[in-house]
This record gives structure tokens, C-alpha cells and sequence, in this order.
């Protein structure tokens, strides 16, 4: 067992956008190792993006739906005298930024009857609007942990 944290390892930016997002976003839909796959449905959905809003580029459009869709708070249990409580912590950007990510990925694997470049344009777009499936779970993590703010000074 591990008696200290696992050190990060270093995300290079894509070479692309130059952007350590778009680089996290391709590593997480990856599978299997197939980088050059990934990339391939990341930047498509990307460009996807660029046609369908006119008036930003896609990658900005992208960023947006990434900040939009970042959680602020979530809950974590706390055992204390044989029983749980969920107390509500903020999260650390990283962890915002990988929870967006994830939370976008799996909607877009959920959905059917399209190229996994569409699900994830389609994804990446209504998360721009502040709608989809997504944009729900965020509002859906910050509603328990407002519910259970009673909790807060649980803080450890």
C-alpha cells in the first residue's frame, strides 16, 4: 500500500489547438490506447462545433461547454459515530475539469444511432446552451449538496 500520493503525471497540449484540455478530453475518450482515434473523433466534433455555431470558433465553443458544464460542489461521505454523512465540498478545478469531461463522454456514449464525433458535437453543443443531459447532473450534484449544506462544518 501507498503511503503517499501517486505523483501527476505531465499532460503535453495537443498539438493542434496547443490546448491541455483538448489534450485531457482526447486522452479520456480514448480507449484501448487508440490515440490517433481519439484525436480523430475529438477534432472532428470540434470542427463539427465550428459549422454549427457561426459566430465563435469551435474551440471556444468547446472551452465554454467544458466551463459550463464544471461542477462548483460536490458531496463526499463522512463516517462519524457509525453513520454517514454527505458533506458538501467544493471541488479543485482539476477535479471540475475531469468531472466535465467524463460526465460529457459518457452522455455521448449513451446516446444512439449516430457517429461517436456526432454524439459528442451534439453533447458539446447543448452543454454550450446550458441544456442536455450534462448540464442536468451538474444542477443535480449542486442541489444535494446544497440540500445537505447542514452538514458543512463536517468539513475535514
Amino acid at each position: 500500500m501507498r503511503r503517499r500520493r501517486a505523483e501527476k503525471k505531465d499532460v503535453f497540449p495537443d498539438p493542434k489547438y496547443n490546448s491541455l484540455l483538448v489534450a485531457k478530453f482526447v486522452n479520456t475518450v480514448m480507449r484501448d490506447g487508440k490515440k490517433t482515434v481519439a484525436e480523430k473523433i475529438v477534432y472532428g466534433a470540434i470542427e463539427v462545433l465550428t459549422e454549427r455555431v457561426t459566430e465563435e470558433s469551435g474551440i471556444k465553443v468547446f472551452n465554454k461547454a467544458i466551463e459550463n458544464v464544471r461542477p462548483r460542489l460536490e458531496l463526499k461521505s463522512r463516517r462519524l459515530g457509525g453513520s454517514t454523512y454527505q458533506v458538501p465540498v467544493e471541488v479543485t478545478p482539476n477535479r471540475a475539469n475531469s468531472l466535465a469531461i467524463r460526465w460529457l463522454r459518457d452522455f455521448a456514449r449513451k446516446k444512439k444511432g449516430k457517429s461517436m464525433r456526432l454524439k459528442l458535437a451534439d453533447e458539446l453543443l447543448s452543454a454550450y446552451r446550458n441544456e442536455g443531459p450534462a448540464i442536468k447532473k451538474r444542477d443535480e450534484t449542486h442541489k444535494m449538496a446544497e440540500a445537505n449544506k447542514a452538514f458543512a462544518h463536517l468539513r475535514w
